[in-house]
């Protein structure tokens, strides 16, 4: 058996495998598959890893949203090499399911268990990793031109407090933070800035977020809001945003992030390639997110507008899912079939299949912008709510399993023909904003 180690810091699980009879022909660095498979590598160190990738019968690597994506599994299908992914936490579960790995490993596992699992029959993932993952981080994005980003992302964390659960809301705009002055609620405190600096200095934890955060009412949100003024965009720095999130992770049961637009990245014409990044907190809230949900504003300037970041978001976000949703749809701007004509132009000139459509409700909103707080609240039967709801219940919770219909007739109810109730209840009549794939 021969194999290529692509682990950081490997010398004991090299020295493992060797003991257990495996060939290590080759240990690299963790990122070394993806760099020859985006072509990242040049010259020899490329035709090196290449040959020791046709040579081997596996590759051990560690998975990683930066090690790991579909360029690197299409190489090793080339070259006929099994992939044995190890995965240091769920993140990385997700991402080797998403990649159609095998069943992955743990980073530490002991060497002679992978020795074990090199020897064996490759197991396909278990029914469990084939299920559709549950987000906890969610990216709410859209192109500049305002297509909605605070809005959507308020709505979402709203609805996915239905039930009990606990949601955070984090603005993580650097360019124009704007959730505290929707919500109605006080910028001059703590915010965002200083749950980062609390995560780089290893002091944030459950209790100390919930002292920074603000609550949103009684709608089981709490808030970490943005900074008060643009010039303090140093203080989200990409370690800082990281660190905060995988906080937040642990600490609410979904976090929704509220991010920029831009996604440039200006490496390439700073000379200081340590100092701080203006874009560093949206890329950092991107990478960590199980989901992207992506804002198209559903009118000719805004969908061009997005098709032009479309292919930058999907290079900063790899593999991690995005689901696009087209806002404030109405038909004066694209005359007959709006929904029709945003679906096919995002089809034709995007390769974007399923499109989520939120429709425009300005009474609903205007209310919500006077009241200071969610449309939700202000308008519960708004378009907008019942389509963002609809979107919740389907694209990110997972839908309960459906219950047996009873059949005995209740007393004091009465059904029509149809056999629904006479007096059925809003709630179960037809919602509004409709999934079209």
């Amino acid at each position: 058996m021969r194999v290529v180690v692509a682990v950081d810091e490997a010398r004991l699980l090299v020295e493992g495998l060797r003991r257990e009879g495996i060939d290590v022909i080759a240990e690299v660095a963790a990122s070394a598959p993806a760099l020859a498979a985006a072509d990242g590598m040049l010259g020899a160190d490329a035709e090196t890893m290449h040959r020791a990738l046709a040579d081997a019968d596996a590759l051990v690597v560690a998975v990683s949203r930066a090690t790991m994506s579909p360029t690197v599994v299409a190489l090793c299908d080339r070259a006929g090499t099994r992939v044995v992914p190890l995965v240091e936490d769920a993140a990385g579960e997700r991402i080797a399911a998403s990649c159609g790995l095998e069943t992955p490993l743990k980073l530490h596992t002991e060497p002679w268990r992978i020795a074990e699992a090199l020897s064996a029959t490759p197991q396909p993932p278990t029914a469990a990793s084939h299920a559709r993952p549950q987000p906890r981080v969610i990216a709410v994005w859209g192109p500049a031109g305002a297509p909605g980003r605070s809005t959507v992302a308020a709505e979402l964390a709203v609805e996915l407090a239905r039930g009990g659960r606990h949601v955070a809301l984090v603005d993580a705009d650097t360019h124009a933070p704007s959730l505290a002055l929707t919500l109605g609620l006080a910028d001059e405190g703590p915010g965002f800035a200083a749950a980062c600096r609390q995560a780089e200095l290893g002091g944030l934890d459950a209790r100390e977020l919930t002292r920074i955060a603000v609550p949103l009412g009684r709608t089981g949100v709490d808030v970490l809001t943005g900074i008060n003024r643009p010039s303090r965009w140093p203080e989200l720095s990409d370690r800082r945003v990281g660190a905060a999130l995988a906080a937040c992770r642990e600490w609410a049961d979904y976090t929704v992030v509220d991010v920029s637009s831009s996604l440039e990245r200006d490496e390439e014409i700073m000379s200081d390639l340590d100092g701080p990044r203006r874009n560093a907190a949206t890329l950092a809230a991107l990478r960590a997110a199980d989901l992207v949900v992506a804002v198209v504003a559903a009118d000719p300037v805004g969908v061009a507008r997005f098709l032009r970041g479309h292919a930058d978001l999907r290079a900063t976000v790899g593999a991690t899912p995005v689901a696009v949703v087209a806002n404030r749809l109405r038909p004066g701007t694209l005359g007959i079939d709006a929904r029709g004509q945003v679906r096919r132009t995002l089809d034709r000139f995007g390769g974007i299949e399923d499109v989520w459509f939120v429709p425009q409700d300005p009474r609903s909103a205007d209310a919500a912008i006077l009241a200071s707080q969610p449309i939700a609240d202000v308008a519960p039967r708004s378009p907008v709510t019942l389509a963002l709801r609809r979107f919740v219940g389907e694209a990110i919770v997972p839908a309960p399993a459906p219950q047996r219909a009873v059949k005995q007739r209740r007393r004091g109810v009465h059904r029509s023909g149809s056999g629904r109730p006479a007096h059925a209840d809003a709630d179960d009549m037809p919602r509004l904003g409709e999934r079209v794939v």
